[in-house]
């Protein structure tokens, strides 16, 4: 089986959840990137909204079938909302009309009961535990005007949520109006819709319905989604959550059309509305993904992003946004990045007005305001008119603000280590306002904008030892002082981000404070000998074995992002003992070596947020 390009752009997850590798081969080609232009959107801080609620921090599958994995952090980092899901894919062909409910019903029920550990909330896909995921299958609820085993089936999944304890969404069919998942007349589903509903009404009042979940984005002229309107307004089961899929799509335009729709039967809105598949294949990259988060905001509207994945990863990498390493470790892509700035923005929405191709999500709270932009198929310098700055709260002093511009990388859609900091420094403000350049030359990549005092350094980092590879690493995200510093897969944990604060009077020197913590990079003891451990320890006043000088390196091929860090008190390295390559390898202090063509580079470390 194969999709032709045209339903590939117009459709999501739903096709992908539904076919095994060997069903499926689903290559999709760029579109032709635009030619370079420069655009400009603005951010007005004067103009204040409510608090950010992550309102497109959603996906479709993900989690590992016994909900395992990945871990925690990869969830909690990204202000994780919402999860879809029903066990496609297993034991397929699999589900109740194959007699193989039970693998699937299992798989969700950890995955429910973990995504509420989590906070989120868990939409359920009752045509997955059907087995209606893509293959031809036996027969439809309703075949031939008999409903016996379809009621048979709601009782057992009614009862199997019941004994969870834990509440779901009910997303009553998956993309019923195109024969993949519903190969039956339209007025057949009508009555799926009708008894379902009625059925989950009355055994959970409080749960919420979804639907229709359509191939499809709303529009006034659409046979299929204005006969749906039509048929749930006149037999009164409206869902109480309106959803579609935007592949691709502009949840803008999607919810205007929906209000017009809705308004001209009187159904009263606003009511949520859920984009529960966004982003085509070609759309699965930080610049789109940042767009998307900027336009499902700006809607209104809650997201969860498509999964396209088969062949055992549906059930496994975050829905892309994650990626195994050689050792099978998860490790971060660059959209996961994305999510992660996304997740980190607090305090109060203020306004953006976009340009053509670029859309913004940006935020303020007290001493730090953030602006994420995103945008896909298009290269060229965005402007970003930083407006009305004396609305913010502790950042502007002495009619200046420090800047720091970062680059989240697509990479090809491999692991990315870090963001790259693009531009850091101090910007004098006139009329309270400032522009930033962004030099956005890679279609895919995305750029965010820390505002901070000018007295911060700016914001934290990676520390990447360049002869493996690996990030710098609170061992085991131990909390105690003393606790051990290793090298580790970099896969973006707080214990692997480090705050550089200058140290006052001495040019270039730094404590380097780890998120997680709070702690400082610390050599134990301040010992002056080779191989004495670097460690955390609680930040001291002065305490000159937590100070570090970035002494830029040079060598054939390195990055401008390069540097040993020296020891203050021993004018030692922070050096990976005996240039180990592996993981846990422990981290101590050791003579610093000159940086020749071909010398070890375990005392190297790439800062990609410095």
């Amino acid at each position: 089986m194969a999709l032709t390009p045209a339903r590939r752009r117009g459709r999501g997850l739903g096709a992908v959840v539904a076919l095994v590798a060997t069903a499926l081969t689903c290559v999709v080609a760029p579109g032709p990137t635009a030619s370079a232009a420069d655009e400009s959107i603005s951010v007005d801080f004067a103009a204040a909204g409510g608090a950010p609620t992550y309102r497109a921090s959603g996906w479709i599958y993900g989690m590992t079938e016994d909900a395992s994995g990945p871990a925690d952090h990869f969830f909690r980092d990204v202000k994780f909302r919402y999860m879809r899901a029903g066990g496609a894919q297993l034991d397929s062909p699999g589900g109740w009309v194959a007699g193989k409910y039970d693998r699937r019903w299992n798989s969700t029920r950890a995955q429910l009961l973990r995504t509420r550990s989590l906070g989120g909330e868990f939409i359920l896909l009752l045509h997955d535990l059907w087995g209606a995921d893509g293959y031809p299958i036996s027969r439809f609820p309703g075949d031939n005007g008999n409903w016996t085993d379809y009621d048979n089936f709601l009782t057992r999944v009614i009862a199997d949520v019941r004994a969870t304890g834990a509440p779901v969404q009910w997303d009553l069919w998956n993309e019923p109006n195109i024969t993949l998942f519903w190969n039956r007349p339209q007025a057949q589903y009508f009555e799926l819709w009708r008894r379902t509903y009625q059925r989950v009404r009355a055994a959970f009042p409080q749960q919420l319905i979804v639907g229709p979940s359509c191939a499809c984005v709303p529009t006034t002229t659409g046979a299929w989604w204005n006969q749906y309107l039509d048929f749930v307004r006149s037999s009164n089961t409206v869902p109480d959550i309106v959803s579609w899929h935007s592949l691709p799509g502009d949840p803008v335009a999607n919810v205007a059309a929906a209000n017009a729709t809705l308004d001209a039967r009187g159904i009263p809105h606003p009511r949520p509305y859920q984009i529960n598949e966004y982003g085509a294949t070609d759309e699965q990259n930080p610049g789109d993904g940042s767009w998307y988060i900027a336009r499902l905001e700006r809607a209104g509207a809650d997201g969860l992003r498509a999964n396209w994945a088969s062949a055992g990863n549906l059930h496994n990498d975050l829905g892309n946004l994650l990626v195994r390493n050689s050792a099978g470790r998860h490790v971060p892509k660059g959209e996961w990045w994305v999510y992660r700035f996304y997740g980190s923005q607090t305090g109060q929405v203020a306004a953006v007005t976009p340009s053509a191709s670029y859309d913004a999500f940006a935020t303020k709270a007290t001493g730090v305001a953030k602006v994420l932009v995103g945008g896909g198929g298009t290269t060229g310098n965005i402007a970003v008119r930083l407006l009305r700055l004396d609305a913010t709260s502790g950042i502007v002093q002495n009619n200046q603000v420090r800047v720091v511009a970062q680059r989240i990388p697509h990479n090809g859609g491999g692991a990315v280590q870090g963001p790259v900091t693009v531009q850091n420094s101090v910007v004098t403000l006139s009329g309270n306002s400032a522009t930033v350049t962004l030099p956005h030359t890679n279609a895919n990549d995305a750029f965010t904008i820390t505002l901070l005092p000018p007295s911060s350094r700016g914001v934290a980092s990676v520390a990447v030892a360049q002869h493996s590879q690996l990030c710098l690493d609170n061992t085991d995200l131990g909390a105690a002082d003393g606790n051990r510093q290793q090298q580790f897969d970099c896969e973006g944990g707080d214990q692997q981000l480090w705050d550089f604060r200058p140290v006052s009077g001495v040019a270039g020197t730094y404590t380097a404070v780890n998120q997680q913590t709070g702690k400082c990079l610390d050599v134990n003891g301040g010992s002056t000998a080779d191989g004495a451990a670097v460690q955390q320890w609680t930040c001291l006043a002065g305490a000159q074995n937590q100070q570090f000088t970035l002494r830029k390196v040079t060598y054939s091929g390195n990055d401008p992002h390069d540097y040993q860090l020296v020891a203050r008190h021993s004018g030692k390295c922070v050096d990976v003992s005996q240039v180990s390559t592996a993981a846990r390898a422990q981290v101590h202090q050791w003579t610093c070596n000159p940086v020749n063509q071909g010398s070890p580079l375990n005392q190297t470390w790439r800062l990609w947020g410095f």
